[in-house]
């Protein structure tokens, strides 16, 4: 075990190294200029000074917030319209037409009329954030609630079960690994379009620093704020992943096995 861990180690690790050194190579012996593509220690030191100023924390923390507020709000509204189109065949010939014909436009296409509609202070970029994560989280959960054995639910109608009960004690727990990948999938998703909606109308967050620093030809800002980015977007997953694993340690066992 302990050697496939670390070959598996070593194997995620060539393409970074080899694009490292790459990196290292057309920078100390080509010609590009700097404004194009910095030096790996000039991105360093860039790090080093947003750190300090307290400029990258500030960032973050301003485009972790609205991922925060976007994402709660796709989450509540995701799991309750795909439980109710996945449970109740009228909501789900209500719903699925419109629901289909949205999910084909683009995130980025929402920008223009959702910064028409809400300007470009927070509630927009919150907006883009739900339009994003939304339809992730409501398929997996539509997909789960429609995947329940039909054998359960008709000892809930047997039973005479009320729809509330039967949602939480037959539907629930089948569609639950179903919802909860639907949630990590939203959650990336959430991340992304916060950074693309900031890059476009705003003045504040992590994405607005990027877009601030094309303007000013600053390369090295750039490269600091993708690798940042690149790094929270895996931590999260991987943090998301570790607790939705607490619910349903039946699939942890099963992989492992």
């Amino acid at each position: 075990m302990k050697k496939d861990s670390i070959r598996k180690t070593i194997m995620g690790l060539i393409i970074p190294v080899l694009i490292l050194l790459l990196w290292f190579y057309v920078t100390t012996y080509g010609s590009i200029p700097s404004g194009i593509l910095p030096s790996i220690p000039k991105v360093g030191i860039t790090f080093q000074e947003m750190i300090q100023s307290g400029q990258l924390q500030q960032d973050l923390l301003v485009s972790l917030y609205r991922v925060v507020k976007g994402y709660l709000v796709s989450a509540l509204l995701g799991i309750v319209l795909g439980s109710l189109m996945g449970m109740f065949p009228t909501v789900k010939e209500l719903f699925l037409p419109i629901v289909t014909v949205i999910r084909q436009i683009p995130m980025i296409a929402w920008i223009p009329l959702v910064i028409l509609w809400c300007g470009i202070g927070e509630l927009s970029k919150v907006v883009i954030i739900v339009l994003a994560a939304f339809f992730p989280i409501l398929v997996n959960t539509q997909n789960g609630i429609e995947n329940t054995p039909k054998g359960y639910i008709e000892v809930a109608r047997l039973y005479q079960l009320t729809p509330w009960n039967t949602f939480t004690k037959v539907y629930l727990p089948h569609a639950l690994p179903h919802i909860l990948v639907g949630l990590k999938l939203g959650l990336g998703i959430a991340w992304m379009a916060v950074v693309a909606a900031e890059l476009i109308a705003a003045t504040t967050g992590i994405g607005y620093r990027m877009s601030n620093a094309r303007s000013m030809m600053q390369s090295n800002v750039v490269i600091v704020c993708m690798i940042v980015i690149g790094i929270i977007g895996v931590l999260m997953d991987k943090a998301i992943g570790m607790l939705f694993s607490q619910f349903t340690p039946w699939q942890t066992g099963e992989k492992k096995s």
